[in-house]
């Protein structure tokens, strides 16, 4: 059985929601549970819900907390009994085949890539979030935050990365690919999408060349790529957007007697597009890259959130996300060597 270490110690709202999602997802799913953080604390919480001791949870105490406003790299440095290193020291020692946090991020990925180490050939590890389209299965855009700057390289690396997670995860046959840019056309761009693009063509891929803003709804693509700094934008932008969807709808639902009977007869479908659009429904964004399976939850992440990060980081470790991703990037390597010669 898949075992997951949880940092119930991270999230804006710790530890309560990390350990209901942990306690339903030990209830719910073939996982192994490891909770990491203070453990009379986590004891405490865990005493709120009858019969946890019958599930696979266990506790592993961690005596320090790095706080949404530590520095990363002093987070790294000093706090080494923390419930994040702990938890990422116990994917390493191999007593857990991933870890999930709704922490501080750029610390979690500092400590990922300290503690784990990067897959060989991937230049910087990338954060990969799930976008709802129209078509029903999920866009993933590829990087959201990870790197402010990257390079060409980086970005052909993410394409890599991307594909074969959507086809591990979510089941995508030959994923399509493409690169975000201000318009459909191959001479539309900046110098990093044009390089980016060429490099792309070239790789044993599904390339379909630029893809616009527009898109990341629309399931024109599987796979988006960009830098952390646009997509970052892009999923900050797309998290307001819903939520002021979702109130001027239920605005709209609650200004006339016509109006709330409409949402009386229309309530499901009105809670279906509720749950499309939660962003807990998907858990977290995995970080790409390293040598372990690592899931970075939003801060404010609910217990549905983490038991659904929980879910996706146990398919990631079932599929061997990991080794695939250090196989595709070896392939494009020699690939890409073998090219250099001709």
């Amino acid at each position: 059985m898949i075992t997951i270490a949880v940092d119930a110690m991270g999230g804006d709202h710790a530890p309560v929601p990390e350990v209901s999602g942990a306690v339903q997802a030990a209830s719910t799913q073939d996982v192994n549970i490891l909770l990491v953080g203070k453990e009379q604390v986590l004891q405490a919480e865990l005493k709120k819900f009858d019969g946890w001791k019958k599930l696979p949870i266990r506790i592993v105490n961690a005596t320090e907390v790095v706080t949404m406003e530590d520095n990363p790299a002093k987070a790294l440095r000093t706090k080494r009994d923390s419930s994040m290193r702990v938890a990422a020291r116990l994917v390493r020692d191999g007593e857990a085949q991933g870890w999930i946090s709704a922490g501080n991020t750029g610390a979690v990925m500092a400590i990922s890539k300290t503690v784990l180490g990067m897959i060989p050939g991937v230049d910087r590890p990338a954060l990969a979030q799930a976008f709802p389209t129209i078509k029903g299965k999920p866009a993933v855009m590829v990087d959201v935050g990870a790197n402010v700057d990257s390079s060409a390289q980086m970005l052909a690396q993410f394409a890599v990365m991307g594909e074969i997670y959507s086809r591990l995860v979510f089941h995508t046959e030959s994923p399509t690919v493409g690169i975000l840019s201000i318009g459909e056309e191959d001479h539309k761009g900046n110098e990093l999408t044009k390089s980016a693009a060429s490099l792309m063509k070239a790789l044993p891929l599904n390339f379909i060349g630029n893809v616009e803003g527009r898109d990341l709804y629309t399931g024109l693509t599987d796979v988006i790529v960009c830098d952390g700094f646009i997509g970052n934008v892009a999923l900050k932008v797309s998290e307001g957007l819903v939520d002021v969807i979702k109130h001027m709808l239920k605005e709209s639902l609650e200004s006339t007697i016509a109006s709330k009977i409409g949402y009386v007869l229309s309530r499901q479908a009105f809670k279906d597009f509720r749950k499309r659009m939660d962003y807990s429904e998907y858990g977290g964004a995995p970080l790409l890259g390293v040598k372990g399976v690592v899931i970075i939850c939003h801060g404010r992440s609910n217990d549905n959130a983490i038991r659904n990060a929980i879910r996706v980081a146990t398919e990631s470790a079932t599929e061997h996300v990991n080794d695939r991703i250090e196989s595709g990037i070896q392939r494009w390597q020699a690939n890409s060597a073998d090219s250099a010669e001709v």
